[in-house]
């Protein structure tokens, strides 16, 4: 049976360390986690969309930026999102190519430039907490505040940085696009870093917002949207743990929505890390999915199987 499934992966998916940022670390890296995801693939009859995180690669857009302001103009952030969906889907659909062929795969993948809509009004607009780009100095900092307008917070002792709204997601704009790829069988990478975030004025017109959106967040609604079967949710552990680095930790092999939603109220799980990824697999089970699962790249195919990652059920 056909199943429909979303899988987001995250950023040590495409830069594995602060060693490897290059852009040809970075085509290596996502060849490497699309070696997974070809095995996935041959584990069953699966329609796949891809998603992926992007906050590195804006931070390194941004500061290109920053560099070259005394002769260039800054490149805003809606349009810094846009630059990487294209950029990192082409890694992964180049990637994706050359493993399908490997393999004698009949299969080909497509990216999709991916709009999300938020709400104008959201909250979050008047309370940017989402550090972007690099460390500045606070004379730096009063700088960009002065003559951009930028809203800065210090972050951690390093230095400050810019934060900007996250806000909810509220409707994946090119879901049409995406279905009609799907039913002919194309491996779709869509939402990448969340989506581009715009705004529809009173005329139904879109424009850009200078906001970031939740990769996983978006994944779940988009999944959501398509009726997925499953959500999957790779990041840099095979299971999720209970008093993860302490010596009671222990890691999860299949828990139910009520249980992901108590150890979530329990504080088991860092906002920025593990958190958000537990929270958007409650809003796609809240909102009719059947199953989630969270793992690394290389046990994709064994999750999907049943026999690795954190399975979680309604």
């Amino acid at each position: 049976m056909t199943q429909t499934v979303v899988i987001a992966i995250g950023g040590n998916s495409l830069i594995s360390d602060n060693d490897h940022c290059t852009v040809a670390d970075q085509f290596t890296a996502a060849a490497q986690t699309c070696e997974h995801i070809a095995t996935m693939l041959q584990g069953g009859d699966i329609r796949l969309v891809v998603t992926h995180g992007n906050g590195p690669q804006v931070g390194f857009i941004l500061r290109r930026s920053e560099i070259a302001a005394p002769e260039l103009h800054m490149v805003p952030l809606d349009s810094c999102v846009a630059d990487t969906q294209g950029a990192l889907g082409y890694h992964l659909q180049c990637a994706l190519h050359n493993e399908f062929k490997t393999r004698g795969m009949q299969r080909t993948a497509a990216t999709v430039v991916t709009q999300v809509l938020v709400d104008a009004q959201d909250p979050a607009f008047k309370a940017p907490n989402k550090p972007i780009g690099s460390f500045m100095s606070a004379e730096q900092a009063e700088q960009h505040r002065v003559q951009d307008g930028w809203q800065l917070m210090e972050d951690s002792g390093r230095g400050w940085r810019r934060v900007v709204a996250s806000p909810a997601p509220k409707a994946v704009l090119e879901l049409g696009v995406i279905q009609t790829l799907l039913a002919a069988g194309v491996v779709v990478v869509a939402c990448g870093g969340g989506g581009i975030a715009v705004v529809e004025d009173q005329a139904g017109h879109l424009h850009g917002a200078q906001a970031v959106i939740d990769k996983d967040f978006a994944s779940a609604l988009l999944a959501v949207q398509l009726k997925a079967d499953l959500l999957v949710i790779s990041t840099a552990v095979e299971k999720v743990c209970l008093d993860y680095g302490k010596p009671t930790q222990r890691s999860l092999d299949t828990i139910t929505l009520a249980q992901a939603k108590q150890y979530i109220l329990e504080g088991h799980f860092k906002p920025g890390s593990m958190l958000p990824k537990l929270q958007a697999v409650v809003a796609f089970l809240e909102n009719g999915g059947r199953e989630a699962i969270v793992t690394d790249p290389s046990h994709l195919g064994a999750a999907l199987a049943g026999r690795g990652g954190t399975h979680i059920i309604p």
